[in-house]
């Protein structure tokens, strides 16, 4: 599936999108705010291609009759080389050609009776439109990765608000992981975990997304607010 990526120089690379991998309870507070277990290693689960949306090309479409759909803000790498079995700290760093955002929507009640099953959670993270992704910047315009601030407003109030230096497995260590599970290939892209402050969307949200000093980026979620 190609799929043109956006920077936010104006400039745009087309390659492959395979897959999304992506990182469960990277942050401890926001394990804990859903009272999981922290955990030893890093908690991956893969979400399509068909699951990422630009992020603020049109409004954002939640799914319908399915419970609560809720945010997280993470930190999403563009990977640009592929990624094989043991791989040096160096080589992790040389993959990454884009810094950019991503919301993991989540289906919060399906996801909590999934696991109560011991069951995956595909169901609840992996549905059309699940991966709204920001465009990206080259990493050399980024702070350095173990240092990476992000931040969520939603609707004039902070929300969500993090840095990578607070994940329990920092970026470059993430990536020397997943590579000895599976191969991360030119195109796909890894999110990294959310900070504390997860929460549900509603229609007519206004979202502002933000590596501060970095990046901005903005996005609605459809239908109308309710009424006061």
């Amino acid at each position: 599936m190609s799929y043109q990526h956006h920077f936010a120089d104006g400039t745009t690379i087309d390659l492959p999108l395979g897959k999304v991998v992506c990182v469960g309870r990277n942050y401890a507070e926001h394990a804990r705010e859903l009272n999981n277990p922290v955990p030893s290693e890093p908690l991956l689960f893969i979400k399509p291609a068909t699951a990422v949306v630009p992020l603020s090309d049109a409004p954002l479409q939640l799914p319908t009759g399915k419970g609560p759909v809720h945010y997280e803000t993470e930190i999403a790498l563009l990977i640009g080389q592929p990624l094989r079995g043991e791989v040096s700290i160096e080589q992790a760093r040389q993959s990454i050609i884009g810094v950019g955002l991503a919301l993991d929507l989540t289906l919060r009640e399906l996801q909590d009776q999934l696991k109560a099953k011991g069951h995956p959670w595909e169901r609840a993270k992996s549905f059309d439109g699940a991966c709204p992704l920001s465009v990206f910047i080259r990493p050399e315009q980024a702070p350095a990765l173990t240092e990476l601030p992000l931040r969520l407003v939603v609707n004039g109030e902070v929300r969500q608000q993090g840095s990578s230096a607070e994940m329990i497995t920092p970026i470059l260590s993430l990536l020397q992981q997943i590579a000895c599970v599976f191969t991360l290939q030119p195109g796909d892209v890894v999110i990294t975990g959310t900070p504390a402050g997860v929460g549900e969307l509603q229609a007519g949200d206004v979202l502002e997304l933000a590596i501060p000093g970095a990046l901005e980026q903005s996005a609605e979620i459809a239908g109308e607010a309710a009424a006061d």
